[in-house]
């Protein structure tokens, strides 16, 4: 089997991280393939915040948390959050910044990194909190959250779940 293809099979979102920092040189790589996912018309309409400041991605989470109705640390410890937010003037930025997702998820495994997209970001950047957090980072434009991408050293590993089936209906 392709080695791709078998990372791509083999990945699994994961939901408890050690506490250990994620090595810069690895983070930059996780946040490259971000960078060049596809994207429609080439308009590369994405931004990734790289939080690693534990105190921001702590706030980060506590929002998030807030969002969901619940207590806890919906970024299951991971030390790192890669934000993606999509500037909402291309029509295609919802599947843009998914395809952003999708790679630093890949990119993470491949090299070894423990990843998971958790949801509420664009919720997270509607409120006065959020919005004050990107203009004190100078990011100005009409961006909308599409989700975060915690990475770490996995603390556990998952089995996949069985494929369900009629997952694909062949055509020919």
């Amino acid at each position: 089997m392709n080695a791709i293809v078998e990372n791509m099979i083999t990945r699994r979102s994961i939901k408890k991280y050690r506490p250990d920092p994620v090595p810069e040189e690895l983070m930059n790589e996780v946040i490259e393939a971000g960078e060049y996912a596809a994207s429609g018309m080439g308009r590369q309409p994405c931004i990734i915040l790289a939080v690693t400041n534990k105190e921001v991605r702590d706030r980060l989470s506590a929002i998030n948390a807030q969002i969901m109705g619940r207590e806890g640390d919906p970024f299951y410890g991971a030390p790192a959050v890669l934000v993606v937010l999509a500037d909402r003037s291309a029509n295609t930025y919802i599947y843009d910044g998914s395809l952003v997702m999708g790679n630093m998820l890949n990119a993470a495994h491949a090299l070894g990194l423990g990843s998971c997209w958790i949801h509420r970001a664009k919720e997270t950047f509607n409120t006065d909190e959020g919005k004050n957090l990107l203009k004190d980072l100078g990011v100005e434009g009409d961006y909308e959250g599409i989700g975060n991408c915690v990475i770490g050293y996995a603390a556990e590993e998952r089995e996949p779940k069985p494929r369900k089936e009629k997952f694909v209906y062949y055509i020919k």
